[in-house]
């Protein structure tokens, strides 16, 4: 019988449609993999990236589950105190992009020496000076996360080096934003395997320090995770680590619906006022289930997982679910060897 998930936790499935699914080729190996912003692409299944921002039917479901978050766990809402001008550089720039994309629910009006913001889809029109964080109900930087399904993170440029000192991170796929504050992006990047051997973390790093202001670049990363949860920080461990070993020794049918193909859409923003980086991570998941309604789909990621080198398995935290998930590929989701 297959496992439901409990009523609690919504469900936070992307369409195939909009999926991004992040395999261009049978075979899978960490690189810098950016490209320009702002136009889609398409894919066996339809297209994803048209906006930077992405507003879907999960809205409400996802800003529900990172207010839930962030009231049980504050430290994954970080701004040191040096970037308060760039967490309202990212937050008026963030408003930009949603009243430019979706004029329908948000506008964005300067009144003088204010600015008046109106999201429809949360009943917000509110005016604020900026700068003057006495006229928001919250610090800029929750205050904007509170509205959007991505996280984010940014980077200040100083000392030849970029440091994550600010961000709301509630969608962590194991690893911790509260541990990693304050770290240079060399250092959070440090456990990575084979990044630094093949210097693509120096090639990554250095292709952010010459972003220019107002360019926009976005890359692809992605895991398997159990159940559509959608923060699997290392903070709450304990409470999904388990399911990775109920599936692989549950029922094989079960694993369609249960094992999760996660994309992160990852945009990276230089913001014109403070020249901080800003790193807009978007998470979507997609049920074995679905992913094998795409033939193409079932049948790369099949082979990049077979492929996948054991220590690249192994960081990714997929020991346990790689290979049940290989298995119902080819027992279920129509894949022949």
């Amino acid at each position: 019988m297959t496992r439901r998930l409990p009523t609690a936790a919504p469900s936070p499935t992307s369409t195939t449609e909009r999926f991004p699914f992040p395999f261009l080729h049978d075979q899978y190996r960490y690189s810098t993999n950016v490209e320009p912003s702002g136009s889609a692409n398409s894919t066996a299944a339809g297209s994803w990236g048209g906006t930077r921002i992405v507003i879907d039917d999960h809205y409400r479901a996802e800003i529900d589950e990172r207010h839930r978050i962030l009231r049980s766990d504050p430290s994954r809402h970080q701004c040191l105190p040096h970037m308060v001008p760039a967490a309202w550089d990212c937050m008026l720039t963030v408003m930009r992009d949603l009243a430019t994309d979706y004029p329908e629910s948000m506008t964005l009006a300067r009144e003088g020496n204010r600015w008046r913001w109106k999201n429809l889809l949360k009943n917000i029109d509110h005016s604020f000076v900026y700068g003057d964080e006495s006229t928001l109900p919250e610090p800029p930087l929750s205050y904007i996360c509170s509205q959007i399904q991505e996280d984010i993170v940014l980077l200040d440029q100083r000392d030849g080096q970029l440091w994550a000192d600010a961000g709301v991170v509630t969608f962590a796929a194991d690893w911790s934003f509260g541990f990693d504050v304050g770290m240079s992006f060399l250092q959070i990047h440090g456990p990575v395997p084979r990044i630094h051997s093949e210097g693509v973390i120096t090639r990554a790093h250095n292709f952010l320090m010459r972003l220019e202001s107002g360019q926009s670049y976005r890359r692809t990363n992605w895991t398997l995770t159990v159940d559509g949860t959608l923060d699997t920080s290392t903070e709450t461990y304990p409470m999904w680590g388990r399911d990775r070993r109920a599936i692989a020794e549950g029922p094989l049918e079960d694993v369609g619906d249960r094992l999760y193909l996660r994309t992160e859409v990852q945009h990276l923003i230089r913001l014109a006022n403070s020249n901080a980086i800003m790193f807009l991570i978007r998470t979507y998941l997609l049920p074995f289930r679905e992913l094998a309604t795409v033939p193409d789909w079932a049948e790369r990621t099949h082979k990049v997982l077979e492929d996948l080198p054991l220590d690249m398995v192994e960081y990714k935290g997929i020991g346990r679910t790689r290979e049940p998930g290989m298995r119902w590929l080819r027992t279920y989701g129509g894949v022949e060897l």
